[in-house]
């Protein structure tokens, strides 16, 4: 069976079909649904889905490009939801330079209150990092006790190596699929299979042939097949293998 360890159901794009969708997860192989909040809304929305579907479980954070003159009053509201039975872990948080470069110095002090979290609760954490590769990393070095996974990892393969060496995993998408995507598929060479993971940031990100249109769980397997071309094993042991590393991460029981 599959663990999509990232998608976001939470998302306005599935309200219409989202039972459709979730019923047709089996035919797919798909078990388990990990759904990262992205502000206290989407992180409640997350919550509210995975008290209706037992397979499904959530993560409560405030995303970077979520941040903004209301952070802190919503970060106090998040708190508050980490102690949900289906909360697994802490994100979606860390850093993004891509849109506004004008809030860098806010968007770390609310990834460094969110790692603070991680210490106190002994929770995971989801880590986006888009542009950011140099102060995502050092973070990392802040907090030697956290540990977690590079969402859609887009760094370098160096990078990489030392957060593999931290005891990190690292997530991989719809774009280990596209042409010339020659920078994640030398991060994933040299990734263990014990620390990989298979996302889809549903509805965004879908593999080739799907890309284009909106994403869910079911291309999973086009993401499964890809890694294990690169990894030359047979996808169901790339299958079998991140499930128990997504279940080991969040600590998710058989």
């Amino acid at each position: 069976m599959i663990f999509d360890t990232h998608a976001h159901y939470d998302d306005e794009s599935f309200k219409d079909d989202l039972d459709v969708i979730f019923q047709d997860l089996k035919n797919h192989d798909v078990s388990l649904v990990l759904d990262p909040g992205c502000d206290f809304q989407s992180s409640l929305n997350s919550l509210k889905l995975s008290e209706k579907y037992d397979f499904v479980y959530t993560a409560v954070g405030l995303h970077p490009e979520e941040v903004g003159d209301s952070s802190l009053d919503e970060l106090e509201q998040l708190f508050m939801l980490l102690g949900h039975q289906k909360c697994v872990a802490i994100g979606e948080i860390g850093l993004d330079y891509y849109w506004d470069k004008s809030q860098r110095e806010l968007q770390k002090m609310v990834f460094r209150m969110q790692m603070e979290w991680a210490v106190e609760t002994g929770k995971p954490v989801i880590i986006h990092d888009r542009e950011a590769h140099g102060d995502c990393l050092n973070m990392v070095r802040n907090y030697p006790e956290v540990t977690g996974v590079f969402h859609c990892y887009s760094g370098s393969a160096e990078m990489a190596e030392e957060l593999l060496n931290r005891g990190w995993y690292l997530g991989f998408d719809g774009p280990i699929t596209y042409k010339n995507n020659k920078k994640a598929i030398s991060v994933l060479e040299i990734c263990p299979l014990e620390r990989i993971l298979v996302e889809t940031d549903s509805p965004y990100l879908s593999p080739v042939p799907m890309r284009g249109r909106r994403n869910d769980s079911r291309n999973l397997p086009y993401i499964i097949d890809k890694i294990a071309e690169i990894k030359g094993c047979s996808p169901e042991t790339i299958r079998d293998i991140t499930t128990e590393n997504g279940k080991r991460l969040f600590h998710i029981p058989d």
